[in-house]
């Protein structure tokens, strides 16, 4: 198997080139494709040009790899390796002509179930910034050539992050959710990014995160993201539609945990 170093600059190639695809379709102006799963929920053009970008470097240069995307499904390989990506992390965000959007591109050892995989390496880069993500297991994680960690210790309250899925009918519980969590919060954020609520826990611009419903595309690169920056990042209630993720460093990610525990 290729090691992980190789395959994060190789994600991190990619997402560059996706990346500024992506930049250059917005600056020409946006066109939605579809709907997925509410009206909310959208697909633009851009989202899936930009995937079939990089599912043609992946199949240029690793064609017996297996690929999961967002927007074209995927299949398994025969190397053991699976790619896992997100075009645009944040559409939405991104429709509206807002910078918080990013390409997210994992390679996973296993298949494309998060259950059973272990994440080999990742890249996230949001494109506006100009700030490019990366980890590779066992080897840190980084932003823009500089080492990240998470933060430990928060003394005035947590500044913490989460979301909220586009079904109506999941509000109130997303809402419920976060009034169990805000005890522990300096203050919350709602950023519509997954990819980039991780990577700013990898960071240390964010404290912690929490979200459920999360599709294995969301989380992929930014799992290990933050566990190479010293954080904790666990998947719980699984068997349920709408698992629950909580990343953060050791001691926030017990307390956020406790205090989801009844919900959970």
């Amino acid at each position: 198997m290729t090691s992980a170093s190789h395959l994060k600059e190789f994600a991190a190639d990619i997402a560059r080139e996706a990346g500024e695809l992506a930049r250059r379709r917005r600056a020409e102006g946006v066109s939605l494709a579809a709907t997925k799963s509410t009206l909310a929920d959208i697909v633009t053009e851009a989202d899936r040009e930009v995937e079939a970008l990089i599912r043609a470097r992946l199949d240029a240069e690793r064609p017996g790899d297996g690929f999961l995307g967002e927007e074209s499904g995927g299949g398994d390989g025969t190397t053991g390796v699976t790619w896992v990506v997100d075009p645009i992390d944040g559409t939405v965000n991104y429709a509206y002509g807002m910078p918080a959007y990013s390409v997210s591109i994992a390679a996973v050892e296993g298949s494309a179930d998060p259950n059973s995989w272990r994440p080999l390496a990742g890249a996230v880069y949001a494109p506006v910034l100009d700030e490019l993500f990366t980890a590779g297991r066992g080897e840190g994680a980084w932003l823009n050539g500089v080492r990240l960690a998470v933060t430990d210790e928060t003394p005035a309250g947590a500044l913490l992050a989460t979301g909220f899925g586009y079904d109506p009918s999941t509000h109130d519980g997303d809402l419920l959710t976060v009034r169990q969590v805000m005890p522990l919060a300096r203050d919350l954020r709602r950023g519509g990014s997954a990819a980039l609520d991780l990577s700013y826990v990898a960071a240390g611009r964010l404290d912690g995160y929490f979200e459920r419903g999360l599709r294995p595309w969301d989380f992929a690169a930014g799992f290990l993201l933050v566990t190479e920056a010293g954080g904790i990042v666990t998947r719980l209630d699984t068997a349920s539609a709408r698992p629950m993720l909580i990343a953060a460093g050791a001691p926030l990610h017990a307390r956020i945990t406790g205090a989801l525990d009844k919900e959970i």
